[in-house]
């Protein structure tokens, strides 16, 4: 299988222009991109949206844009890019030298993104490639200028490797320039709890990333008006459903590292979220996939 669309001139010039980047297996911290923490770039919901996500908030602005076919990336697509940013800060932080074009194995991205390693998951992984590929994205983030666009999707292109006996070598994939460029900016990227992959909602994992890039590690904590939220989350589900479906995750507290609270002042709903005090050393371990140490001395 081929990449998920025809080689263009463009990209199969990139391609020969690009140094190999070769993925390291093993128990990284995982890193994501600030911008697509904090930003609606994403679908939230498990079925296919093609409804475009198009949003302003100042002079911030996001056009998101799904093909029939594959329909909108979702957030749980992005584990993808969440992979690429933790191997190549990983790289970058070792002196090794990174590069937009990737190879690596199905089992690396499924083993770190905690998914299964069956068939059925290949499967689910390569139409998540499909994704990716497929939905194209233009923002005003990161330009020079607010007015101008910057319009990429977020894989170039992907491809399956085989030998000459059609035995499978792995995947090649080319990142764009916007989203590299973010990850390789110190300032940009932070690390999440690896626990962020057993989230199985989408609202809770958006809502996880969003509390990780505004709340951080300060010990008052951060809050959001209700509607605020709503805006930001770029779902199509109108304020009452977005606000019944928070209250049932403020009831269940599934975010890691963090207390989740809903009240209400001065006819407005606000979601306040503070973190939860954690030894130095199990944060460590929790950071590389690693369960604390129970009754540690």
């Amino acid at each position: 299988m081929q990449a998920a669309r025809p080689h263009s001139s463009r990209t199969s010039g990139e391609r020969t222009q690009l140094e190999l980047f070769r993925s390291v297996p093993g128990d990284l911290a995982a890193r994501d991109a600030q911008d697509l923490m904090s930003w609606p770039f994403f679908s939230l919901a498990k079925t296919r949206r093609q409804a475009p996500i198009d949003f302003h908030m100042g002079a911030t602005w996001i056009s998101v844009e799904a093909v029939p076919e594959h329909g909108m990336a979702t957030i749980w697509d992005a584990d993808v890019l969440i992979w690429a940013a933790s191997q190549l800060v990983s790289a970058r932080d070792a002196g090794r030298p990174t590069s937009r074009l990737m190879m690596t194995t199905p089992h690396e991205i499924l083993a770190f993104t905690r998914r299964g390693t069956g068939k059925a998951s290949y499967e689910r992984l390569k139409a998540a490639l499909d994704r990716l590929q497929s939905t194209t994205v233009a923002t005003s983030i990161r330009q020079e200028h607010q007015r101008r666009r910057h319009r990429f999707s977020w894989i170039n292109e992907w491809r399956e490797l085989a030998d000459g006996n059609g035995r499978a070598l792995g995947i090649e994939l080319i990142l764009p320039d916007w989203f590299y460029a973010g990850v390789l900016d110190r300032a940009l990227v932070l690390t999440i709890d690896r626990a962020y992959f057993d989230l199985t909602g989408g609202l809770e994992r958006w809502l996880y990333r969003i509390v990780r890039k505004h709340g951080g590690r300060q010990t008052g904590g951060w809050s959001f008006d209700v509607p605020h939220l709503h805006l930001k989350s770029g779902v199509l589900s109108p304020l009452r459903r977005f606000a019944f479906e928070l209250r049932a995750i403020v009831a269940r507290q599934p975010l890691p590292g963090y207390v989740l609270a809903l009240e209400h002042a001065l006819g407005r709903d606000r979601l306040n979220f503070t973190p939860i005090p954690v030894d130095p050393f199990d944060a460590a371990m929790r950071r590389v996939g690693l369960k604390p140490v129970e009754n540690r001395p």
